[in-house]
């Protein structure tokens, strides 16, 4: 028996494309390396002014410094690899060109969805709604699942077949998270966003809290 044996396998990380009504995946894209590095960034919506980036600057009313218009914007950035030389027990003989191709029609209308729109002009018909995607999920291991849109998604591919497929690539990959202030109300989206931000408040309760005198400060503030 191999010593390696009671090595747990790591999870993937990856992202879902979720019916919105009903809740089903559609489809499941799995990450076949995790990042080494992540980006998060989140900016607080201030209820103040707009005197600096956070809208609390000297122009705001006073009495608005401590107050938020809803959930901070928060954005992710991470770079992903693909390798078709690494998956020998995957055959691939159009290289990583359907990987790239799942993960570029998170930002693509369908040829359908464009057909039906140009349809719709031809008729007439005087307005005509934005094409709705649908609801996008990024995981990162249990206690990370949020809604998602892709904001950034640059490819760099560097070897290729005989027969010019892409064999490895780079993925520069940008989301915002999509929050209740983002989402309809009732949207599933929006419930899973609360999901989200009440494990965030779990594992927030489970951090051990300072004392005043770690920080040279008296009992009172």
């Amino acid at each position: 028996m191999s010593r390696y044996a009671d090595i747990p396998k790591p999870i993937r990380s990856g992202i879902v494309v979720v019916d919105p009504e009903r809740g089903t995946p559609q489809r499941i894209i799995v990450l076949q390396f995790n990042p080494d590095t992540l980006e998060r960034s989140l900016a607080p919506q201030s209820a103040g002014g707009s005197g600096d980036a956070g809208g609390g600057g000297s122009g705001g009313d006073r009495n608005e410094a401590l107050r938020l218009k809803g959930p901070a914007e928060e954005s992710w950035k991470f770079t992903a690899e693909i390798d078709a030389t690494d998956q020998f027990e995957v055959a691939a003989p159009d290289g990583v060109h359907p990987q790239l191709a799942t993960l570029e029609m998170l930002v693509h209308p369908t040829s359908a969805q464009l057909r039906e729109a140009s349809r719709k002009t031809r008729k007439g018909t005087i307005e005509i709604s934005p094409i709705e995607m649908p609801l996008t999920l990024f995981t990162w291991g249990s206690k990370r699942v949020m809604p998602v849109r892709l904001t950034e998604l640059s490819i760099s591919e560097s070897a290729f077949d005989v027969n010019l497929n892409p064999i490895r690539a780079s993925l520069g990959i940008g989301m915002k998270v999509l929050s209740v202030s983002d989402l309809p109300a009732g949207h599933r989206g929006a419930d899973l966003y609360l999901a989200h931000l009440a494990q965030k408040e779990r594992l927030a309760a489970a951090a051990r809290g300072g004392r005043p005198a770690e920080l040279g400060l008296g009992r009172g503030l």
